[in-house]
């Protein structure tokens, strides 16, 4: 059993491995305007796009330029969806007569959507009608991933020398040339495995007891694949991926994990034709993977020998199935759970409440690290954020001017990248420590002691890294984390990309500096390892007691 189940996540692990250059040059043949396959299709319909609006003349940009152009069509954007949302009682395409959602939970939706986060307050099935489904948040989804996928290629432009290119461009070739293309694609498999696609109204069975069932369904397909292809995560049903219509079995859930990595893991090698240089980029991806593997193993070992108290009380070794889909059994939904975390999609085909402390322990720092896959192109911009501190701090530790691909690292760099790695511990841990003081009336925590403050962090880890899964159990569409979680996304998503983009823009102004053999080699397997211990020791140490009082002591607690 325990053999089946590592061999399944290993099968899984090579298929990405397959994956990543196929897809990693396509992407750079994108970005850098070179020829590909859909073009004779696409080329007239994005000059199309261009005219309405408005693009007549395409230039590059400067940082604050494109940071201005990703926040007025960011705003724009949520705003329309906030008024559909709040519109949909009178709106068509909604059989079920579905009201108006509250306020708080409405802009609390929009926020989570418009920044990639897609943390639910509410359940899908029962709230919201098929026009806002389609038309606010499946549309929300193809655009926060397009922003994000367009900042980390301006990001990898600024780093390589070259001007960082134009946003209006940027994302609407992320959606014509890559997302669009996949889910569409990807939407149609899913259907031929028994994911519904239709606008009829839920359905009313009688079942064989004579009982009344009200079968909820809608435009699950097209919702799903863009849902893990663009690192979304919000489910169209409650149960998110547990749920028969949105993961049928298991050829489904394979296509859905492939679906959730395959651009965040290209990007790295994207990265490497950008800068010529697949050697450094391979050497990284390499670095993500087994610190990946690291946590997927601890994972699945600790749900593999299951809960000690359960297994003490029934006298039989098992599993740890609380929780899981038996569909997919506790190896399919570990390797998912930490995946999930990893890219920062945030769906599950599982309960995270249920994991065991290692589990949690995984999720929590894969949330604390955004680099192990990383969110949609801007996970890769994190990477390569330390990658540039462990450059300064090495060249600080040989006495010469610190440098990466020939441009010198100097203050103004160092300042937006520790702005971009201490914006997420603040994010996290000032709002739960105020949820954490009052632990009734706004936490609302369901479980007493450790994993009680597990569950607080999660959310706020879950909101600032714009992952958007839960462990549950909280009572959170409540007026208190409606807005805390918000601010925690806003704050999370978009004072890192404007610093992402001014750093960028920073660089590609440096003039390049001869190679000297006192040059620091950033491409070395040396080189690489630091820069794990780097990534290890900031993150670590940064959430450390945050992760002792929580799945640490848990773990202590269950094992005593």
């Amino acid at each position: 059993m325990i053999f089946q189940g590592f061999l399944q996540i290993a099968l899984t692990l090579c298929i990405v491995i397959a994956i990543t250059p196929l897809l990693g040059r396509y992407m750079a043949r994108v970005f850098m305007g070179q020829r590909t396959l859909l073009d004779p299709l696409l080329n007239s319909l994005e000059r199309i796009i261009y005219v309405l609006g408005g693009m007549g003349r395409r230039d590059d940009m400067t940082g604050w330029q494109y940071a201005r152009a990703v926040l007025y069509t960011n705003v724009s954007m949520g705003v329309l969806a906030y008024l559909l949302l709040m519109s949909q009682r009178v709106l068509p395409l909604n059989p079920n007569k579905f009201g108006a959602l509250r306020w708080d939970t409405a802009l609390h939706t929009t926020i989570s959507f418009l920044t990639n986060t897609d943390q639910q307050h509410y359940s899908g099935e029962t709230t919201l009608s098929y026009l806002s489904q389609s038309a606010a948040l499946t549309f929300l989804m193809f655009t926060s991933a397009a922003t994000g996928l367009a900042v980390g290629i301006a990001f990898i432009r600024g780093l390589t020398g070259r001007k960082l290119g134009n946003f209006y461009v940027d994302v609407t070739r992320s959606i014509t040339r890559i997302l669009l293309p996949i889910s569409i694609v990807g939407a149609i498999v899913l259907i031929t495995q028994g994911v519904p696609q239709t606008f009829a109204p839920t359905q009313t069975v009688t079942t064989l007891e004579g009982a009344t069932q009200y079968i909820a369904r809608g435009p699950v397909a097209s919702f799903e694949m863009i849902k893990l292809l663009g690192e979304n995560g919000g489910g169209f049903f409650n149960a998110n991926s547990a749920h028969p219509f949105e993961n049928p079995n298991t050829l489904s859930n394979l296509i859905e994990i492939i679906a959730m990595v395959s651009i965040p893991s290209a990007l790295i090698y994207t990265y490497g034709l950008f800068a010529n240089n697949l050697k450094q980029a391979w050497l990284l991806y390499w670095m993500v993977f087994i610190i990946f593997v690291v946590l997927v193993g601890v994972s699945a070992i600790g749900e593999y020998q299951g809960n000690p108290l359960v297994n003490g009380t029934i006298g039989l070794e098992q599993p740890n199935l609380e929780g899981k889909e038996t569909r997919f059994g506790w190896a399919q939904t570990t390797l998912w759970a930490i995946l999930t975390t990893a890219t920062m999609c945030g769906a599950v085909n599982g309960m995270h409440d249920s994991l065991m402390p290692q589990g949690g322990f995984s999720t929590l720092l894969n949330m604390f690290l955004q680099i192990v896959w990383g969110g949609q192109g801007t996970g890769t911009a994190y990477l390569f954020i330390f990658v540039i501190l462990t450059v300064f701090i090495t060249g600080l530790m040989v006495g010469r001017t610190p440098e990466f691909l020939g441009r010198k690292i100097e203050k103004r760099e160092i300042v937006f990248a520790s702005l971009i790695l201490l914006i997420h511990p603040i994010a996290v841990l000032v709002p739960s420590a105020i949820a954490l003081a009052f632990p009734k009336t706004l936490a609302g925590i369901s479980n007493p002691g450790f994993h009680g403050i597990s569950q607080v962090v999660y959310e706020y880890a879950s909101a600032s890294a714009n992952n958007g899964s839960g462990l549950e159990g909280l009572n959170d569409n409540t007026l208190w984390w409606n807005l805390s979680t918000a601010f925690s996304m806003i704050i999370g998503r978009y004072i890192p990309i404007i610093s992402i983009l001014l750093l960028a823009d920073s660089m590609t102004r440096k003039q390049p500096a001869p190679e000297t053999p006192g040059t620091l080699r950033t491409d070395s397997s040396l080189f690489v390892t630091v820069t794990a211990g780097v990534i290890l020791i900031l993150g670590v140490l940064t959430f450390f007691p945050v992760l002792a009082l929580g799945p640490i002591a848990e773990a202590f607690q269950i094992a005593r």
